[in-house]
């Protein structure tokens, strides 16, 4: 038998490999054997069915992992790590910290908190890494892990194709000296970084709706510390959200937000999701104003302040980045980038943009605004910041002060997981050979393809159209948008549709305009 000089010496010790396939639940494995499918490592965060696709020794094989990618990093072995307000996330945080703990590192928990508090951990406790577990807007039964080694960043492609590596491939390695300290404080010390010295000059009254999700911890408290007075809905705790998801990307969650304005006569709501990283708005008339738009507004107020500077939009988002008259008047600069977080903080801080903006409902406040992270809270902030500025003006007649657009809701066909990316590439090659051969789209001529993130095409007055490859699900994304008229927005749709129906594996469209 061998003896205890046998052993192999701390950072050479490996454990088997997790296993790919699911194991049934209630079984011997399911306790004793790792499994993880290989599907949850996405592009910018991983995310699995719970326990459907990875179990708890799974998630610790993760952590193990995580704490291997430090090492082969050279970074110091201390990492923050915080969960989202769901029954069964504690178990998941406990399961990857025991990981980690494995790997040799000094792990630093902040307890329960949204993604952007645990960011803002990272830089305030000074850790070399972080991770969340959260399912972010994902419906119960689902986890996952936010994770990044250099703030403002979370783990990009690269980083999660390594990390995915060393996982499944059984590369974790144990070492000596992982300890655990619980953290108290970090909550009040976030919120005070949140709120700072700012306190509204006029009278604000916000619907603030959290879907019952974990910002209902985080949102009244500060938006009443600047001054707000709040009107709370779907702010009590409840893991299994009994309303509706907290999602404010969803109608149904935008709905009730503008039945609430116009119950309370409300100047704007706020709605943030499970994670609060992201921010939906409401205007004082109970209309939604999408991400995008959100930003233009945002941009203006901010341009005669900063100009010259340069804003980050999401290949989803609006054309008037580019094109509005006020924005170019200040020379404020559009830089059209990858949907995703991780892609567009990364790229907000690389060519040192002011901010940028997502559809989806992220926003990326760089300093002197924010930390560069994507943080709902942060927005709803800068947002309130807007309105002191503008004591006289509603949030309604802001919007309807940009120029008008009509744009598509984000159109969704199927297409298979495994196919959609060489789909795509031959959509992108009959675009540009259209673009080519001098056709057009809505009867419009071809100005340029931005092929960053799948195909944007631009047309000779602004218009756009735009077909992705999902990067969570499976199937394409389609979105158009015309400066002149909804019928234009139907014709680019159309054509559009016509390059995309030449693949026989894409299926219907989820909603059509």
């Amino acid at each position: 038998m061998p003896g205890p000089d046998d052993a192999a010496p701390p950072g050479e010790a490996g454990l088997p490999p997790p296993l790919a396939a699911p194991v049934r639940e209630n079984s011997w494995e399911f306790f004793a054997e790792p499994f993880i499918a290989p599907t949850g490592f996405r592009e910018y965060d991983a995310r699995w069915r719970f326990p459907e696709e990875i179990n708890l020794p799974g998630m610790t094989a993760l952590g193990l992992g995580l704490g291997t990618q430090m090492h082969e990093r050279g970074l110091e072995p201390v990492i923050a790590v915080g969960n989202d307000y769901r029954a069964y996330s504690l178990a998941v945080k406990q399961a990857l910290i025991l990981g980690l703990v494995q790997a040799g590192i000094s792990v630093r928990d902040i307890g329960t908190a949204l993604s952007p508090m645990a960011y803002f951990a990272q830089m305030h406790l000074g850790t070399a890494a972080v991770a969340m577990v959260t399912a972010s807007h994902n419906p119960n039964g689902w986890t996952g892990v936010k994770m990044g080694f250099e703030p403002p960043l979370t783990h990009g492609p690269e980083d999660m194709a390594r990390l995915r590596d060393i996982v499944l491939g059984g590369e974790g390695r144990t070492a000596a000296g992982g300890s655990y300290v619980p953290v108290p404080g970090v909550r009040e010390a976030y919120l005070a970084d949140l709120a700072g010295s700012f306190r509204m000059s006029r009278r604000l009254r916000v619907v603030c709706a959290t879907g019952n999700g974990t910002a209902g911890r985080f949102a009244p408290d500060l938006l009443e510390r600047i001054g707000v007075e709040v009107i709370e809905r779907h702010t009590g705790l409840d893991w299994t959200f009994p309303n509706y998801n907290p999602n404010p990307e969803a109608l149904e969650m935008l709905e009730d937000m503008g039945r609430e304005v116009r119950r309370h006569s409300a100047d704007l709501a706020f709605g943030f999701d499970g994670d609060g990283d992201r921010c939906g708005v409401v205007d004082n008339e109970g209309h939604e104003i999408f991400a995008d738009k959100m930003g233009v507004i945002l941009a203006r107020d901010l341009a005669p302040r900063h100009p010259g500077a340069t804003v980050v939009a999401d290949v989803k988002s609006t054309g008037l980045f580019a094109v509005d008259p006020v924005l170019r008047a200040h020379d404020i600069r559009a830089d059209y980038w990858k949907t995703g977080h991780s892609h567009m903080k990364r790229r907000v801080k690389e060519i040192g943009a002011l901010a940028g903006f997502e559809k989806s409902g992220h926003y990326f406040l760089a300093p002197p605004l924010g930390r560069g992270y994507d943080d709902g809270l942060r927005v709803a902030v800068e947002i309130c910041r807007l309105m002191d500025r503008n004591p006289g003006r509603s949030l309604a007649e802001l919007a309807r002060a940009l120029p008008r657009t009509w744009t598509t809701p984000t159109l969704s066909p199927y297409c298979p997981d495994t196919e959609k990316r060489a789909v795509l590439g031959r959509i992108i090659d009959r675009l540009r050979e259209r673009a080519a051969l001098g056709g057009r789209l809505g009867g419009r001529a071809i100005t340029g393809i931005v092929t960053i993130n799948g195909a944007r095409v631009t047309l000779d007055n602004g218009a756009w159209g735009l077909v992705r490859a999902s990067s969570n699900t499976p199937n394409l994304v389609v979105v158009c948008e015309s400066f002149e008229s909804r019928e234009e927005m139907l014709a680019i749709l159309a054509d559009l549709d016509a390059v995309i129906r030449t693949e026989p594996l894409v299926g219907d469209y989820d909603q059509l305009p």
